[in-house]
């Protein structure tokens, strides 16, 4: 690309596409393969975020390709989910069933994370017949008005505080607040692991305590898998990890492999109520798109082939051993957390985050922030990751520190 074209097309990009971000890379992407990046100029980068977890069998996998490839030449759109039978949608229904905790035995495909977590909580609304929800301080759950009401971050919900759920906060990985969980309350929507409030890994006895009090409530418990499912934390789902089985998962990010799809995982006998009583109750248009299920199953099958679910395990464990090393040299960081490749690491603050994720991009390695915690930086690479690209990453990550520290 020309500079004459770059920098046309920056302005357009300024002028039309909405910016969420202060502080927008303006990275001009034009092509990605496995773990890497190539902008308008060539150069390579080493992507360490996977687009935040999405693209866990990498970038243009050729087995996502194939399939994606395959299927646009059949059919993209025909009719709304649940009307008419599409082998991709039900092949990946039932391979997700298949590796799922027990129990869970039926999936109703959406679009996006925050669309799965609003069609959870209005689920439990519908069984249960309560409106009030609990959810925990420092939580992401996407922003849609219902994800939106159970967002951990009081200046996050200020702007639409009149229109928003009635949900009560908890603190996370304590029991302190679990007397608020009631007889009032329709759901608890958790992260088994929390992502945008800085990568904050809980106990197994915190996520067990919560799952026997909802039961004595009566309250579903809501796992938000969005982030942690499919091999992020090495293992198929962060439930499997802890050893609960909550009452729906909610999934959407590497579900479709790079492509848009979410869903809800739970027991056929409570998905169907939510969706068909009435008939029509809860519809979507794109929802379980054919194109998107294609290359979520071979995304799947990646995963499993390859076994990226114990390269995961295995990277991760290197990486934090590694980023625990230059912790002690370097006291700008304050701490190192995560499970498999789902890892924070804490900087002395924000601005020196920043500078550091900055820094890293310019010598060629793609980081970003957590948005509740901004001081932490995420490392969350595609699961193919080798500890030779982990060994570049670290060199260019210290780098980075050293001039930003």
């Amino acid at each position: 690309m020309d500079p004459k074209t770059r920098h046309d097309l920056e302005k357009l990009f300024l002028e039309h596409i909405a910016q969420t971000s202060p502080f927008s890379s303006r990275f001009p992407v034009v092509r990605a393969e496995g773990c890497y990046f190539y902008d308008s100029n060539g150069k390579e980068y080493i992507d360490f975020i996977a687009g935040i977890a999405v693209t866990n069998a990498g970038h243009c996998h050729p087995r996502i390709v194939q399939a994606v490839e395959k299927q646009i030449r059949c059919y993209a759109h025909t009719m709304v989910y649940g009307e008419h039978i599409q082998a991709p949608q039900v092949e990946l229904a039932a391979r997700l069933v298949s590796v799922a905790p027990p129990g869970l035995n039926c999936v109703y495909f959406l679009t996006t994370g925050a669309e799965a977590n609003d069609a959870a909580i209005k689920m439990a609304a519908k069984l249960t017949g309560r409106k009030t929800f609990c959810a925990f301080h420092g939580a992401y759950h996407g922003d849609t008005v219902g994800a939106a009401s159970c967002f951990g971050h009081a200046g996050f919900r200020a702007p639409y505080d009149h229109i928003l759920l009635d949900v009560r906060f908890l603190t996370y990985n304590s029991d302190c607040d679990f007397h608020l969980i009631d007889n009032d309350v329709a759901a608890v929507i958790v992260e088994p692991i929390q992502g945008e409030g800085g990568i904050i890994v809980p106990s197994g006895e915190f996520l067990t305590a919560l799952r026997r009090r909802c039961d004595e409530v009566g309250s579903l418990l809501i796992f938000d898998e969005v982030q942690t499912a499919f091999g992020r934390i090495g293992e198929w789902f962060a439930a499997q990890k802890f050893g609960i089985v909550p009452d729906v998962i909610t999934l959407a990010k590497a579900l479709g492999a790079g492509y848009p799809l979410a869903a809800l995982l739970g027991k056929r006998e409570m998905l169907h109520q939510f969706a068909a009583v009435p008939p029509f109750s809860h519809i979507t248009t794109f929802g379980g798109h054919p194109v998107s299920c294609a290359a979520g199953l071979a995304g799947l099958q990646v995963i499993e082939e390859e076994h990226l679910l114990s390269n995961s395990r295995i990277q991760g464990e290197y990486l934090k051993k590694q980023l625990e090393r230059l912790k002690k040299s370097y006291r700008c960081i304050v701490d190192v957390r995560g499970l498999g490749l789902m890892i924070g690491v804490e900087m002395e603050s924000d601005t020196c985050a920043r500078r550091v994720v900055n820094s890293a991009r310019e010598k060629g390695l793609i980081l970003e922030t957590t948005l509740l915690n901004e001081a932490v930086i995420r490392m969350s690479p595609p699961l193919i990751v080798t500890k030779e690209l982990c060994d570049q990453a670290l060199v260019i990550f210290e780098q980075a520190l050293a001039e930003s520290a």
